[in-house]
């Protein structure tokens, strides 16, 4: 990888941690899937009516916009609002690693080696960790939302996996246009109109800079980018970029919010990352062994 590549690969992974500490100050103002809402809004509008349609079903678009906007983000920034941190929500995100893993037994017949089912249990063991916290930094019901936001991560990279996208910023952007719909319809069946209200009344500019750094840097701008670079560069090279964010997220916590880093939470945070890397490095390791003639092919 070129050496600006690896800074621009850096810099998103630094935009997407950041992000938590973003969406923790738009909840603070505004009910969690209006501004959920809002991000997709202003990530479809008004690109959608300058881009092509790409050239991929309507039925995968939806399922695409919904699983990715209502699945993923909206649960996920609803977590946040029912009292995970920003930094353990990243965290908690990160762990559709090994959901990926799993989905890709049952749906895609593939193998789990040795050293994935070894970084399968290092990273469970580190999410077990999670539900000890005492420190106000998870709840439970704000934790099982991570778990179906991470779930539904996985979900999105199983179709990404299974269709040919041609133009990734076509896609991000029609897939957006399925979003806003259903998650502000889930806040009047939920919230009734006191969300709305509650926009109005306390719209300001720093909601502003929430929904828009949503929209523009991390949805649009930042998956462009990174699936760039995914199409010039190896699974095995993009991939352990990966855990910077939650790395990054919990910096922004901590720098933001003030959020502590006590030794359960470090060592959930070692055993995680570490689990998912087990996965991760494993094609790396393969091809060194294979260089220095320690790999046998049958």
């Amino acid at each position: 990888m070129t050496r600006i590549h690896l800074l621009i690969a850096v810099a998103v992974a630094c935009v997407w941690g950041f992000n938590f500490s973003v969406i923790k100050l738009g909840v603070e103002g505004m009910d969690p899937l209006i501004l959920t809402g809002l991000r997709f809004t202003f990530a479809a509008l008004p690109a959608v009516f300058f881009i092509k349609r790409p050239n991929v079903s309507w039925f995968v678009l939806a399922g695409y916009g919904l699983t990715f906007g209502v699945g993923v983000w909206g649960m996920l920034t609803l977590s946040i609002h029912l009292g995970v941190s920003a930094g353990m929500s990243s965290l908690i995100l990160q762990s559709s690693a090994f959901i990926s893993v799993l989905l890709g037994v049952l749906f895609l017949k593939e193998k789990v080696t040795v050293l994935q089912k070894i970084g399968l249990l290092i990273s469970l063991s580190g999410l077990a960790l999670i539900f000890t916290l005492q420190d106000g930094s998870v709840t439970l019901i704000g934790i099982l939302f991570a778990g179906f936001a991470s779930l539904s991560f996985s979900i999105v990279g199983l179709v990404i996996k299974k269709i040919i996208i041609n133009d990734m910023f076509a896609f991000v952007v029609w897939s957006c246009i399925f979003a806003p719909i259903p998650l502000f319809a889930l806040s009047l069946m939920l919230n009734g109109t006191s969300g709305y209200v509650s926009l109005i009344n306390n719209m300001n500019y720093l909601i502003a800079f929430s929904v828009l750094f949503q929209a523009y840097p991390v949805t649009l701008f930042g998956y462009w980018l990174w699936n760039k670079l995914v199409v010039q560069y190896p699974i095995s090279t993009m991939s352990p970029l990966t855990l910077l964010v939650p790395l990054f997220a919990l910096l922004g916590s901590a720098i933001f919010y003030n959020e502590q880093i006590g030794m359960t939470k470090f060592l959930s945070c070692v055993c995680i990352l570490s689990g998912i890397a087990f996965g991760l490095f494993e094609p790396l390791i393969k091809k060194l062994k294979l260089k220095f003639g320690l790999y046998r092919v049958n």
